[in-house]
């Protein structure tokens, strides 16, 4: 049975650029069982309520700006699955939206991932104004997903404070308070203490300056939930970006 994972995405600059996090997830994809399609809970998408996509194709969203004509160029028109993202909004209560195709918090990581482009691949919304509990329950709500070859992906950055970007190089090693969050992240989910996760911005070592907003955590929790009661946090990858984003992925089950 497929994992949960939550991956770090990282600066969409990232298929273009020698980074670690990039050859890592370059080479996750043949790692895992394939599977029949794929939903990511993706950072870049928040909304009122929770929605999936439900799209024949997906077009490739760039939302940003500012970046080079090479980035423009790369394309992510994957398949959407309108039945399957319709059994998911009723497991959640969620809307469809017909039109929506792929942030760069999911097409960035699939296009290394899965680059042929050829797995249906739907997104889930997150609402960040509810925080990281009702995020675990989304999660654990898709858990059964993963029996039927679904592949449940959180999509976001386990640090995210882009104001604090001052290091050139992309795998410059981490700002001491840095490290000292993603650690206390990681031994909370390997020791399983999710009370601990769950009110992080309290407990964790510098939380607010990692994290100046929750969006870019919250789909660690859908992952977290979606691998399951009980699950088990496995590191797959660890790495710094610029000096400030903690790149890692990790899987649930």
């Amino acid at each position: 049975m497929l994992p949960s994972l939550f991956i770090s995405h990282g600066s969409p600059m990232m298929p273009l650029r020698d980074q670690l996090a990039r050859d890592f997830l370059s080479g996750l994809g043949a790692q895992l069982e394939r599977p029949r399609a794929i939903l990511v809970a993706s950072a870049h998408w928040d909304t009122e309520r929770p929605e999936v996509s439900a799209v024949a194709t997906n077009d490739t969203i760039y939302d940003f700006y500012g970046f080079p004509p090479a980035l423009y160029a790369l394309r992510y028109p994957a398949p959407g699955d309108a039945a399957l993202a319709a059994e998911i909004a009723g497991m959640l209560g969620a809307e469809l939206d017909r039109e929506r195709g792929l942030d760069h918090g999911a097409w960035v990581p699939l296009l290394l991932m899965y680059p042929e482009h050829d797995i249906p691949v739907m997104q889930l919304s997150l609402q960040s104004y509810l925080g990281p509990e009702h995020h675990l329950l989304l999660g654990k709500a898709l858990a059964s997903l993963r029996k039927n070859g679904v592949l449940v992906i959180g999509s976001g950055g386990l640090t995210h404070n882009l104001r604090r970007q001052r290091a050139p190089e992309e795998n410059s090693p981490a700002a001491p308070d840095v490290d000292a969050f993603a650690e206390w992240m990681h031994d909370a989910l390997i020791e399983g203490r999710t009370d601990d996760l769950l009110d992080y911005r309290r407990r964790a070592p510098y939380a607010a300056v990692q994290h100046p907003t929750d969006e870019h955590l919250l789909p660690l929790y859908v992952a977290l939930g979606a691998g399951g009661d009980g699950a088990k946090a496995i590191r797959l990858h660890a790495s710094t970006s610029y000096g400030v984003l903690r790149m890692d992925t990790y899987a649930f089950s």
